[in-house]
C-alpha cells in the first residue's frame, strides 16, 4: 500500500480500492469484513464501504487519526495472518491519500 501527503490536521483521511482475486469475490469480501474491524485498534474508522454493481471491487473511505495509526494497522499481526492464510486469494487494494476539497 503506498501513500502520499500528509494532511495538516494530522489526520489521514484515505480511499482504498480493493479488487478482489478472480472466482474469489466471497472470500475477499469475508476477509475484508475481518480485516476492516480490525481499524479501531489503530485509531481507523471505516466512514463508508461500496462495492462497484458491475465488478468483484470494493471501494473503502477510511480515516486515521495518525499517520503511526496507518502504519500499526499495516503490521497488525492479525491482519498479516488473515491476509496469509488467504494466499492467492487475497484482494489487491490501492489506497489514495485524499483530502477534502
Amino acid at each position: 500500500m503506498a501513500y502520499g501527503r500528509r494532511v495538516t490536521d494530522g489526520k489521514l483521511l484515505l480511499v482504498a480500492i480493493v479488487e478482489m482475486a478472480e472466482g474469489h469475490a466471497e472470500a475477499g469480501q469475508r476477509y475484508e469484513d475481518e480485516v476492516l474491524a480490525l481499524l479501531p485498534r489503530h485509531g481507523g474508522t471505516l466512514d463508508r464501504r461500496m462495492r462497484a454493481t458491475d465488478a468483484p471491487t470494493e471501494v473503502h473511505v477510511i480515516r486515521f487519526a495518525s499517520r503511526a495509526g496507518l502504519e500499526s494497522f499495516m503490521v497488525d499481526p492479525d491482519r498479516l495472518a488473515l491476509r496469509d492464510k488467504l494466499g492467492d486469494a487475497a484482494p489487491t487494494t490501492r489506497v489514495i491519500e485524499v483530502r477534502d476539497v
